[in-house]
């Protein structure tokens, strides 16, 4: 299941975000991926204790914890501090898949990735190719969005950055551990959610039904989450 957020930083914020990058220095991309991976990372990223980084990620978190389609999406139990990177002069990433298990910077449990997500902090006009490409069950899926919007997907899926062949693209990366692992369980609960809240507005908060509705939700919950 891919879920687009729109608007998770204004324009506004958005520039504010990119000027304190483009003051940033940026390092080769290649020393943060894993063995196997690192052949095909051509890319630049900000050091994980940047201050830059560093503040420019808890200003991402802010937004996201308390947004709903981030929580109904997600469930998250943990996240992993945003990361940032930057592809141009034909940077690319290879197809690859996430890494199962990480330790944020400083933490002292390990996160599972379940969910992998990218905040753009570039307009789809600002560059050729970049696009992010995600293998799932209907075939490949790329994605573009404007600046200050994000895309979430599993993070077991094949996905690849494309090469960037004009301009700059330049995004924040993070994972998420949600408090239901299993994809499947968490798509049945996000659509089960999204009707809720849809039929919310139409029929009331107080309608018996949406009642019934909100306890099977909280049920499917109880019965699938991991804490």
């Amino acid at each position: 299941m891919l879920i687009a957020i729109d608007k998770v930083l204004t324009k506004d914020e958005v520039a504010a975000c990119r000027r304190r990058l483009d003051a940033a220095q940026w390092l080769d991309g290649a020393l943060t991926a894993g063995t196997l991976a690192r052949s095909q990372k051509t890319n630049q990223q900000l050091d994980d204790a940047d201050p830059a980084a560093i503040a420019l990620g808890e200003d991402i978190l802010r937004r996201l914890w308390p947004h709903p389609l981030f929580i109904s999406a997600a469930l998250p139990a943990q996240i992993f501090p945003p990361r940032f990177n930057r592809y141009a002069g034909g940077g690319a990433y290879g197809a690859h898949v996430d890494s199962a298990l990480m330790r944020p910077p400083g933490g002292e449990r390990t996160l599972r990735s379940d969910l992998s997500a990218t905040l753009f902090l570039s307009e789809p006009e600002e560059y050729d190719g970049g696009e992010l490409e995600i293998e799932g069950a209907f075939g490949v899926q790329a994605v573009k969005l404007e600046a200050g919007d994000l895309i979430l997907y599993p993070s077991s899926s094949l996905h690849r950055v494309t090469p960037v062949t004009r301009g700059a693209r330049i995004a924040a990366f993070f994972w998420i551990e949600s408090h239901v692992a299993d994809e499947g369980e968490r798509t049945l609960l996000f659509d089960l959610d999204q009707a809720i809240q849809g039929l919310t507005l139409k029929a009331g908060p107080d309608h018996p039904q949406l009642l019934k509705l909100t306890g099977v939700y909280h049920n499917l919950l109880r019965r699938w989450a991991r804490t």
